[in-house]
């Protein structure tokens, strides 16, 4: 088995070892993984965090030792917490990076980290106040930064600041936690999900308080929430029709 570190700032995951194909999600700076297929110029993984597979490319990644894997695993974990941060490199450069990237990685790589952190969980009411670091982020398939972000990108990278896992796609993550009856018995930082005409859970969200949720429509922007669904006050008209309320934290 084979091990690897993201050392740039973002790095487009794909579906296959072309970048011509989809994006299904991103690494950022300092995730680590392990390789499970090693090409010439593309390596398929599986991200340690949520678990995600798809194809890097090997010029974007750096390969490293099962020991210093280990050492990456072992250690505690450190967030970036500023929508934008630098890294200083081993060639004393300045490496901009963003919201949600593992600088607790750096010192493996040999970089100074140059910012603000948060280390372990924090109490669940940081979760809305962490939301709102990313409001008009423009949607992004894939994306999992404040410069484009796709629904369970948001709830993941939110929840992950904060010292808690959720898993990469919004079906996944509705499997986690505990279901509510009512919107009236959740709190800010619940996640609400929807579902599409099939039945398919496609959306999620962010419960804020008095019944509103942050959610990425376009971009990530604040709409009201009822039993019915989202209601998005500037079209007038409901957008995504509700299925369950999950309390994670």
């Amino acid at each position: 088995m084979q091990y690897g570190v993201c050392h740039l700032s973002i790095v487009p995951i794909r579906t296959s070892p072309d970048d011509l194909t989809e994006m299904i999600s991103q690494l950022l700076y300092g995730d680590y993984f392990k390789v499970l297929e090693r090409r010439k110029l593309w390596s398929r993984i599986r991200m340690v965090h949520d678990h995600c597979e798809g194809w890097v490319a090997n010029n974007q990644i750096s390969f490293i030792e099962v020991d210093d894997f280990q050492k990456l695993n072992s250690r505690k974990i450190q967030i970036a917490s500023d929508v934008v941060a630098h890294i200083c490199t081993d060639d004393h450069m300045l490496l901009p990076i963003v919201l949600g990237s593992m600088v607790s990685s750096a010192s493996l790589m040999n970089h100074i980290f140059e910012g603000n952190a948060i280390e372990g969980q924090l109490p669940k009411e940081h979760l809305a106040e962490t939301a709102l670091l990313y409001l008009k982020a423009p949607y992004q398939k894939g994306g999992k930064t404040p410069f484009g972000i796709d629904c369970s990108g948001f709830t993941q990278m939110v929840y992950k600041i904060n010292g808690y896992a959720l898993k990469r796609d919004a079906e996944a993550q509705s499997k986690q936690g505990e279901a509510l009856s009512f919107i009236e018995e959740s709190e800010p930082g619940d996640l609400a999900f929807f579902d599409n005409n099939e039945g398919i859970i496609d959306h999620v969200g962010i419960i804020l308080k008095d019944n509103y949720i942050i959610h990425v429509n376009g971009h990530v922007r604040i709409d009201r929430l009822d039993h019915t669904g989202i209601f998005n006050t500037d079209e007038k008209l409901y957008t995504h029709k509700l299925r369950v309320i999950k309390k994670v934290v």
